[in-house]
């Protein structure tokens, strides 16, 4: 696969922002509370989101280290984040503000890259067919509320508002649609390619952007995949080739804001999480999302804050890196940018890390963090364990010398230089 901006950056962040954002019970209250449109709209009459800063979005986004934002344009519930000429369930009929042209404006002041995510479901919608998700399907008026609704007419206004995403904002680098589910569940049929008409949706697509990347939720196969709420345990392929694809994960298991929601993952866990991403060839994807004023909430702030202090002094071993091709120690995960090598270490060993396979490839060590060089050495294989000597390590293997003291950083990493054209180099 060739890289490209998607596989330099590595890290991105998601922002799910909207009506629910005020209702405060995650981006699914509608569904999950069977709330009709009359009970939802109290939620966009008071959307107002007067502390929604989209410089200070982006800023936030690039300092935490992230290459690019994917902002919900468009969620399930239907309500659009601009002034869309199709609806006037718009943040600008509420509010007055096009929140997708600030939030497109502040990310490339910023060189930040630009995504965009568009629900392909909507609740609001009169033509859109009651389904297994759609928050009214356990009315007592039942079938009967598909009565007069025409997906094809749903049709024309999905393609319509997407055409307005793709032409009245400049260049755009990534679409995220959400979500394709063909299965049947109690009594009612889900959604399958062909209710969007998938085939001439991403043709169109590709003709209004060309260099932009889509993801694979259209139920036909996209430039990227993306596996959610789970981390992959190895590089994902097709037909024996790599594939590009980023993890997406939240801060605390919520998408929107989730006022009373406490469960929050720690920064060094979602380092961990997506230099595993990045030593499989994947990007993660870290989700935020704003409270009802339209402010990142302190915890996210925080996490993204640690996040950004980590990456400050390891970027390297994240932006432009990728899977190594090499077998890591137990302790940790490498990921290689060129003739680098990153070894990143989720536990501290005690003295010592061995590193299989590569006694004589490796010109320098240190710690990145600091720059500080560490020791090289390799064992005979044959050296027998004594009272205080450590038996030799397999043929190969190159052993690196550590501080007792783990450095105070969420990650430690070190950088090995590589020699691949002199195999013959000894160790220092």
């Amino acid at each position: 696969m060739t890289p490209d901006w998607f596989t330099e950056a590595r890290f991105g962040l998601f922002v799910h922002f909207g009506a629910y954002s005020v209702a405060a019970r995650h981006e699914w209250v509608q569904n999950s509370e069977r709330l009709n449109d009359e009970e939802y709209r109290e939620y966009v009459e008071f959307f107002d989101p007067d502390r929604f800063d989209a410089r200070e979005l982006a800023r936030t986004a690039k300092a935490a280290g992230a290459g690019y934002v994917v902002l919900t344009t468009k969620h399930h519930d239907g309500f659009a984040l601009w002034d869309s000429q199709l609806s006037d369930f718009t943040s600008m009929r509420s509010c007055g503000r096009d929140l997708v042209r600030e939030t497109v404006d502040a990310l490339r002041e910023v060189g930040l890259r630009v995504g965009l995510y568009y629900s392909l479901i909507d609740w609001h919608h009169p033509d859109f067919t009651v389904d297994w998700n759609h928050p009214r399907r356990d009315d007592a008026a039942g079938a009967a509320l598909n009565e007069g609704r025409d997906m094809a007419r749903y049709r024309a206004f999905l393609h319509g508002q997407v055409e307005e995403l793709l032409t009245g904002y400049g260049p755009i680098d990534s679409l995220f649609f959400d979500f394709t589910y063909p299965e049947t569940k109690q009594g009612w049929a889900g959604k399958r390619a062909e209710d969007w008409d998938a085939e001439r949706l991403l043709a169109r697509c590709r003709e209004l952007q060309p260099q932009m990347l889509v993801n694979d939720r259209l139920g036909i196969e996209g430039d990227f995949v993306t596996p959610e709420q789970y981390q992959p345990t190895s590089p994902i392929v097709r037909d024996g080739r790599p594939v590009r694809w980023e993890a997406c994960q939240t801060t605390n298991g919520s998408w929107g804001y989730h006022r009373d929601n406490d469960d929050y993952k720690s920064a060094p866990l979602l380092l961990r999480m997506l230099v595993d991403s990045v030593s499989m060839g994947g990007n993660m994807l870290l989700n935020i999302g704003p409270d009802g004023r339209g402010a990142i909430p302190p915890r996210d702030r925080e996490i993204l804050d640690g996040i950004g202090e980590w990456m400050a002094l390891h970027g390297r071993a994240v932006v432009g890196a990728g899977h190594a091709g090499f077998t890591p120690p137990r302790e940790g995960v490498y990921t290689r940018r060129g003739d680098r090598l990153y070894l990143h270490l989720f536990t501290w060993p005690l003295g010592f890390v061995h590193l299989p396979g590569l006694a004589g490839r490796v010109r320098h060590a240190r710690l990145l963090h600091d720059g500080s060089w560490l020791r090289r050495s390799i064992t005979d294989p044959d050296q027998e364990a004594l009272l205080t000597q450590p038996a030799g390590q397999a043929d190969g293997t190159l052993t690196i010398s550590l501080p007792v003291r783990r450095p105070d950083v969420a990650i430690p990493v070190i950088e090995l230089v590589l020699d691949e054209t002199d195999g013959a180099r000894q160790a220092d």
